[in-house]
């Protein structure tokens, strides 16, 4: 009973200090490079730069010393010394960073040593909250990874023993899918929300590695012949009693490649094969050859190569702006972005959400 009392003060605690900053648009960068790499880039224009990933180690959150995870996070934190302002977070998990967390999750005992080893790991690194980037809760995600349905339970368990160990003070936030199977499988939406102080939506993927036809990867806006949009993830959350000032969303610093069969359409909503992908610090490189078309319903460009039958599907200023425009008006918390060292060091997509952000 006192420990319940506890996280309900907690929760409140947090959603006060939260409801203080909500005009204070947040520029979240994920970040999957080195410590040298982040030197080339305009951290001054973030709000959070939050380092992917970090893993399990048993039932602990792992330092790995291949990935040299030590010295990077010492060097991302020493970048608060001249931005005060910056926080930086780890993120946990990742699509392929998952595979034994529905057993491990399942305990008291293992939730407890995990919060506990979070709460070591930031208090050694100096370092501001963690993202769980559990991907996915109760339902299939990668390939092999265990799941089964208390894991939409262990999951509130796990946030809730979180924020137990970590109190107000450290951020807490997660990443979630737009998909309906996410969204009512997944997570208890009504017990979570109040004790993290944002959710980082996924908008992006929307068409992915496993598609067999082709469509907007990471739209603003839904059209007739694809549902799933920023806007359509943003809307399901708001009418799940999510508040909107507690919603990141999404854009994608790297584009989807695919064969298509058919020319028609220029290639959008056709049968094709994903090619992989490319990233959008090299699109001049990357777009030779293609014609550029701007889709005014989704809100997205997209390409076509008529030589080579080709359709890519990306992010480019354009969308990004608008994406920025959408979380003002919509009085959202603000935008992250998969992930940082696929943009251009100088004048990328980052420089546009900064200006638009702040406009």
């Amino acid at each position: 009973m006192i420990k319940k009392l506890t996280l309900i003060l907690i929760g409140l605690l947090v959603f006060a200090k939260f409801y203080a900053q909500e005009d204070k648009k947040v520029i979240m960068a994920y970040y999957a490079g080195n410590h040298e790499q982040i030197k080339k880039y305009p951290v001054e224009k973030l709000t959070h730069i939050i380092y992917s990933f970090l893993r399990l180690n048993g039932n602990r959150l792992f330092i790995n010393p291949n990935n040299n995870d030590d010295l990077n996070l010492k060097t991302l934190s020493d970048l608060k010394q001249n931005n005060p302002h910056l926080k930086i977070m780890v993120a946990f998990g990742g699509w392929a960073g998952c595979e034994s967390c529905s057993d491990i999750f399942s305990s008291d005992k293992n939730r407890i040593a995990f919060a506990k080893s979070v709460k070591k790991v930031l208090e050694i690194y100096n370092l501001d909250g963690i993202d769980l980037d559990w991907e996915y809760p109760a339902i299939q995600g990668e390939i092999g990874h265990a799941f089964k349905p208390e894991d939409k339970q262990n999951f509130t368990a796990l946030i809730q023993e979180l924020r137990n160990q970590l109190g107000e003070n450290y951020e807490i936030s997660f990443a979630a899918g737009i998909g309906e199977e996410f969204r009512e499988q997944s997570v208890e939406w009504d017990k979570v929300m109040p004790l993290v102080n944002h959710v980082n939506l996924m908008t992006y993927d929307i068409v992915h590695g496993g598609s067999t036809f082709t469509g907007h990867h990471t739209n603003l806006l839904s059209t007739p012949q694809q549902a799933l949009s920023v806007d359509y993830g943003v809307k399901k959350l708001i009418e799940l009693g999510v508040p909107a000032q507690k919603i990141v969303i999404g854009a994608a610093f790297y584009a989807r490649v695919f064969d298509v069969k058919s020319s028609a359409n220029k290639g959008l909503y056709q049968e094709g094969s994903p090619q992989g992908d490319f990233l959008y610090r090299n699109s001049e490189l990357e777009l030779e050859g293609y014609e550029i078309y701007w889709d005014e319903t989704a809100q997205a460009p997209y390409g076509f190569n008529a030589k080579k039958n080709t359709f890519i599907t990306y992010d480019n200023p354009k969308s990004v702006a608008l994406k920025a425009d959408y979380v003002g008006q919509n009085k959202l918390k603000g935008i992250m972005f998969w992930e940082l060292t696929q943009d251009k060091e100088k004048y990328g997509l980052l420089d546009t959400i900064y200006q638009r952000i702040h406009k």
